[in-house]
């Protein structure tokens, strides 16, 4: 397991410095998928953008590809046919989208939880955790309503409860990633440097 130093609240300075030369040679010698995995907020999505941009690859979102194959939200599925029905479309779009061969792949929070989902992108995937603290992911997902899990309930409760079922979970990934206030850019950047340093 890999562990990169946490990123200060804003403050960009202890982000690494990587020259573009350097994500260059980096990025020829990742043969496989990205997948980011982590709860809600932690800015998958977002720093998985960066993290392509980068990288000069492809990014795609699992949640946003499985809303396209359904033609529904996420909020919509779980309503209608409930987490088992959902996490197992989940698991065949991101086998997909693995095998496709996506530079970036953001999943969803709960996408590692589910034993197949998690042996498949461990085993064919580069597997970044990226964290947050409760409180910092209660502030991020206050801006959206579009969290089944945090509809039922008080959000940092449920978050701690996510987290505490969750993190030992996440915890299998060989590359782990702070994102708190800091610039999300910072974050991929730790990210270049945490898979630097794992392969």
């Amino acid at each position: 397991m890999i562990s990169t130093r946490p990123i200060r609240s804003g403050n960009s300075s202890e982000a690494p410095v990587i020259t573009p030369a350097e994500i260059g040679a980096l990025a020829r010698r990742i043969d496989r998928p990205i997948v980011l995995i982590g709860l809600m907020g932690v800015g998958k999505s977002t720093v998985g953008r960066k993290l392509a941009d980068l990288l000069d690859t492809g990014f795609i979102d699992a949640d946003e590809a499985i809303e396209t194959a359904a033609q529904r939200s996420v909020s919509e599925i779980f309503e209608a046919h409930g987490e088992a029905y959902f996490r197992d479309g989940e698991r065949r779009v991101i086998a997909r989208l693995m095998a496709e061969g996506h530079g970036v792949i953001a999943t969803g929070g709960g996408a590692f939880v589910d034993a197949e989902t998690r042996a498949m992108i461990l085993d064919h995937g580069v597997t970044v955790w990226i964290r947050a603290t409760v409180e910092t992911l209660v502030k991020r997902t206050g801006r959206r309503n579009s969290r089944p899990l945090l509809r039922d309930g008080d959000p940092q409760a449920i978050l701690n409860r996510l987290a505490d079922e969750r993190d030992p979970l996440y915890r299998q990934a060989p590359i782990h990633v702070n994102s708190e206030e800091g610039p999300h850019h910072a974050t991929a950047l730790r990210i270049l440097e945490g898979i630097e340093r794992w392969l």
